[in-house]
Order: C-alpha cells, then sequence, then structure tokens
C-alpha cells in the first residue's frame, strides 16, 4: 500500500504534482468516479463508497455494475478491489479497523455536497481535477479492460 509523505495533502500544488494513479487513490477517487458516471464509458455502473469506522482512515470511491470495479488500479471483480482495500488498511492502521460499504446517494462533482461529506469539491483543487480524470479514462480501452478481466476469471 502507497503511502504519502507527510504534508502533501494540504500543499494543493504538491498534490496536483502527484502521479495520476496516486492522485486518484490518495484524495481524489471520487473526482474520478464522478467523472466516470459522467463519461459513461461503460453503462450500468454507479458508485459506491467505502467508509472506515469512526476514527479511521481509508475512505474510498470506486464505480462498480455489482460485479466488476474500476477505480485509480484500473478494472478488477468488486470483491477482489474490496479484500485489496480493507486488509491493506487494517493491515497498517490500528487494531479493529473496519468499515460499511454504501451505494454514493449525492453527486460526486458538486462542491457542496462532497464538502459536507469532508471531501474536495472539484473547483477546490490546484488545477481542474474533471480534466485530469477524463484525460486519465480516455487512455483506457473499456471495452478490452473488461474483456481481459473476465478471461482471466474464467
Amino acid at each position: 500500500m502507497y503511502r504519502l509523505k507527510p504534508g502533501i495533502k494540504q500543499n494543493p500544488q504538491r498534490r496536483w504534482e502527484l502521479p495520476d494513479r496516486i492522485f486518484f487513490g490518495h484524495g481524489a477517487c471520487h473526482i474520478l468516479a464522478g467523472t466516470y458516471l459522467e463519461i459513461a464509458p461503460l453503462k450500468g455502473f454507479h458508485a459506491e463508497r467505502i467508509i472506515p469506522g469512526d476514527g479511521f482512515a481509508g475512505n474510498h470511491i470506486f464505480v462498480t455494475d455489482g460485479e466488476i470495479a474500476f477505480d485509480f488500479h484500473g478494472y478488477s471483480l468488486r470483491n477482489k478491489l474490496l479484500l485489496h482495500h480493507t486488509s491493506g488498511w487494517a493491515r497498517v492502521s490500528d487494531p479493529g479497523w473496519y468499515c460499511r460499504i454504501e451505494d454514493v446517494d449525492f453527486n460526486l462533482l458538486d462542491t457542496r455536497a462532497l464538502n459536507a461529506r469532508k471531501m474536495l469539491g472539484p473547483d477546490q483543487y490546484f488545477g481542474d481535477p474533471r480534466i485530469r480524470a477524463r484525460s486519465f479514462l480516455e487512455r483506457i480501452d473499456h471495452i478490452d479492460s473488461v474483456k481481459k478481466l473476465a478471461r482471466n476469471v474464467d
């Protein structure tokens, strides 16, 4: 599990300068998920949120169709993404780390809705993360990625 150096998340320019996968994996996952849903490269996806227990870190938002998931890692099986995320946070956190999974019922690109949940809105970054997310998503062959995933599962 990648750990950011202290102070990066508090410095908008240093955060912005992170490589895409780290940027979207450490604080801007909601922007990537919201942009994915806006562009809809594959139909039938919705956003889910991993919410750690009180006092724990490890919030994460990804999109899924219930079986396949997408986040900054790319496409994976939903159950594998959840296992990777939860076991990683349980390993590096204080004992007793736990979480719950919820469907996202708010606009992932709306600053007011995001701020109410202690997340930055798209206009609160050093640059425009929606443009960055679109560029990230455009570099992926979504259909081929899902086909490869299905072949590896069979």
